[in-house]
């Protein structure tokens, strides 16, 4: 390492690591492949790619994609002007106005990733195109890369896909949840409708430029496609925009893994790839089997008629969005409404409201920035802001067994973010929404707080994510609040803790639920 120092100086070794995937300190072709790709301008066909090659005379699908950058005013940082942000590192997001390949046609059979396995043929039954291979205890993976490893298998469809709006797709991200889940939303004699929810993320940097990180909260979406693969009659991939933030970036300002680092969030107004129509056959055959042409006499291509589909069973796209949300996040098997919402089920079924309050969605990838800084135990630095507790919160304890029953019997459950709460505060249309915001909002401290309210408003309990943290962290003995006590039933203090967080708010609640 001190040698290889001494030959490429910092920023050069940054590079050589960034490329040694195994740290061996040799660089193997396959390694190496990304810099003869970036000289040669060629990219080889890979060996899947090969083996699994379609029939070149089967049906085309044509996609087109549609990108409208991301708008630098919601970036956090906007507020005072990037102070302090050089304009090399936001060079790659200021310069991404345009989708890498505007249009591409594709063969239908590449498809077929996206088709059920035989053992998940029921409508709704969730299963990974690509499995998440990272968890709470794995970690993450090394932020200090430019160049996407060579995708395989089911990657190499989507990687293919979402290399149209940038040349840099990573299909595997850095942070749980990884991967890629579908399931069956409706079923005919000869097609499926497949619903997917695809967590992927974009290196928008090259050397000698630092590595800057674009992650949109998910990309989602639906094909309909026959059960041979043969023919996609319709597809639409797109990252949600209905929320005031879809997108996390993260940038280093370094050259080491240690290094300091930025995180922001913003608003991507439209990604999205949609086909064109139906795919058609690239060689038509007449009756007896005859190549003809694809042009009618008079020039006009020739236009195709396609049957009806007639659905059997099918089940609502929210329906089917929900088990993947589930699939991707267990926490999720609690229904968590909308704010406004949850107040008004929590009065009708009088519960209480247990209400997570963020910077960054808690459902979405958005919700990861900074992880390794928090969960190595270093302080981060006061500008930087720290959402990776939500992510921890979601990991553990919001989906263990014993809080998930707690929070299904007991409260009405809902999660918001901070801006769309000033939102609502400002809204003077609805008072009491206002005020329910306001009472919020009152009680936040950066990144993520926990709060328990009457169906009201009113503010019984909250908890702030990092104290919370901080005391499940430690030995029992060490913590002197004995609201926050440790309770020998579970082993996990984590679950134990907001266990009792919860039990306190209704303990708190009762003199109110009774009157």
């Amino acid at each position: 390492q001190e040698l290889a120092l001494k030959s490429l100086g910092s920023e050069g070794l940054f590079l050589f690591s960034s490329l040694d995937t195994n740290n061996d300190l040799y660089l193997s072709p396959e390694e190496f492949k990304p810099i003869a790709e970036k000289l040669t301008g060629v990219a080889p066909i890979s060996e899947f790619e090969e083996e699994e090659r379609p029939d070149p005379s089967g049906e085309t699908l044509s996609i087109v994609a549609k990108f409208q950058p991301l708008v630098m005013e919601t970036m956090t940082k906007s507020k005072d002007g990037f102070l302090g942000i050089s304009h090399v590192a936001l060079s790659g997001l200021r310069n991404w106005t345009a989708p890498a390949a505007p249009m591409s046609v594709m063969l239908a059979r590449q498809f077929k990733a996206f088709l059920p396995p035989k053992n998940k043929l029921d409508l709704g039954d969730p299963w990974w195109i690509i499995p998440s291979e990272l968890n709470i205890f794995t970690g993450y993976l090394s932020n200090n890369r430019f160049y996407p490893p060579p995708p395989k298998g089911k990657e190499i469809i989507i990687h293919k896909l979402l290399s149209m709006f940038h040349p840099r797709p990573f299909v595997k991200t850095r942070f749980a949840p990884q991967g890629a889940v579908a399931c069956i939303q409706a079923i005919s004699t000869f097609y499926y409708t497949i619903a997917f929810r695809i967590h992927a993320e974009f290196q928008l940097n090259e050397p000698p430029d630092f590595p800057f990180w674009f992650s949109p909260g998910q990309f989602t979406g639906h094909i309909i496609l026959s059960k041979d693969s043969s023919h996609v009659r319709e597809f639409k991939l797109f990252v949600p925009n209905s929320r005031s933030l879809n997108v996390d970036m993260e940038w280093l300002y370094g050259a080491s893994e240690s290094s300091n680092m930025e995180v922001d969030i913003g608003y991507l107004p439209q990604m999205e790839l949609e086909s064109t129509g139906p795919s058609v056959p690239s060689v038509i055959h007449d009756e007896n089997g005859n190549v003809i042409d694809s042009r009618d006499p008079s020039g006009e291509p020739i236009q195709f008629v396609f049957e009806e589909i007639t659905w059997q069973q099918e089940i609502p796209w929210e329906e089917a969005a929900q088990k993947l949300e589930v699939a991707m996040y267990p926490f999720k098997k609690v229904s968590y409404l909308p704010f406004t919402q949850a107040f008004e089920r929590a009065k009708a079924e009088k519960k209480l409201v247990h209400s997570i309050l963020l910077w960054g969605a808690l459902d979405d990838h958005i919700q990861r920035g900074n992880n390794h800084l928090w969960e190595h135990g270093k302080p981060p630095s006061a500008s930087l802001p720290m959402p990776g507790s939500g992510r921890t919160l979601r990991e553990t304890v919001l989906e263990s067994s014993p809080i998930l029953a707690l929070l299904n019997e007991s409260f009405i459950s809902s999660w918001s973010l901070v801006k769309e709460l000033e939102e609502l505060q400002t809204n003077r249309e609805n008072e009491f929404y206002s005020k329910l915001a306001d009472l919020h909002l009152e009680k936040y401290n950066f990144p993520v707080e926990m709060i328990i309210c009457l169906p009201n408003g009113t503010v019984i309990h909250h908890i702030n994510a990092n104290y919370f943290l901080d005391i499940t962290s430690m030995k029992p003995e060490d913590v002197e609040s004995s609201i926050f006590s440790f309770s020998t039933n579970f082993e996990d203090p984590s679950t134990a803790t907001y266990l009792q967080f919860l039990k306190e708010g209704l303990q708190r609640a009762k003199p109110y639920l009774q009157t």
